[in-house]
């Protein structure tokens, strides 16, 4: 078992209408029993934070990374206004695990490769979470997943991290024209690289910018690239670069 790559902070929504609340800003369906990924983004449609939500039956539990925690419970009291929710921190542990899941754990809802997530355990290992990430394309929270970024760039409709069908949402009408009558022209793509530059670099194509160099592991990266600048070999600092 293991704790997540950053350190997370677990919040406690209750209430009688904590998950119509939720529900109504967040990019996902929460409204079964279980876990879910998710995001609340801007009115613009861009990304403000990720997060898990576990729906119990007395109560939700919002998994969420600690560095944009603070902002995050700012920004749900900001919407509550007259709703019947109220939030609060909790001193629960969380712990990841890979292999068969625990009677206490869920599935990780982004990928099957990321194993599980269990709330209220102090049991700590390690996982190689940048190797792990840079393999299944997954990105996270303050590395790739910056303000600005639109999620479906960032891989949230394969990360089961958006429905389309829920209804509205804060952002909705951005991420539905996205979705429908756009054509992607930037997104998170794993690259191989020669060599190493620091995460932020940019990446240039015949002289031009082309994107952004991200986490790296073994040969391999994540890089956030603009799809029409795409050559057979980029540079990032002094790595070279190769889709």
């Amino acid at each position: 078992m293991a704790q997540p790559e950053q350190p997370h902070s677990i919040l406690q929504v209750t209430g009688r209408d904590r998950v119509g609340f939720l529900q109504n800003l967040v990019t996902n369906d929460i409204s079964a029993p279980g876990l879910h990924y998710t995001a609340l983004l801007t009115p613009q449609g861009k990304y403000l934070a990720d997060f898990f939500v576990l729906h119990r039956p007395d109560d939700l539990l919002v998994d969420v990374a600690s560095e944009i925690c603070p902002s995050i419970v700012m920004r749900l009291n900001m919407y509550r206004l007259r709703a019947d929710a109220q939030i609060s921190q909790t001193d629960m542990d969380l712990c990841c695990g890979l292999g068969p899941i625990p009677p206490d754990g869920f599935a990780d809802p982004r990928d099957p490769n990321l194993g599980w997530r269990a709330y209220g355990r102090q049991e700590a290992g390690a996982i190689n979470w940048p190797g792990l990430r840079v393999a299944h394309i997954i990105p996270e929270t303050g590395i790739e997943l910056t303000p600005e970024r639109f999620i479906l760039e960032m891989d949230f409709e394969r990360l089961n991290g958006v429905d389309f069908k829920k209804g509205c949402y804060v952002g909705q009408e951005i991420v539905a024209r996205m979705k429908h009558k756009t054509e992607l022209r930037k997104g998170l793509r794993q690259v191989k690289i020669s060599g190493s530059a620091p995460i932020g670099t940019a990446i240039l194509a015949n002289e031009k910018p082309a994107g952004i160099l991200y986490t790296q592991y073994d040969g391999l990266a994540l890089a956030y690239l603009r799809f029409d600048r795409i050559a057979p070999e980029m540079v990032a600092g002094s790595a070279v670069i190769t889709v």
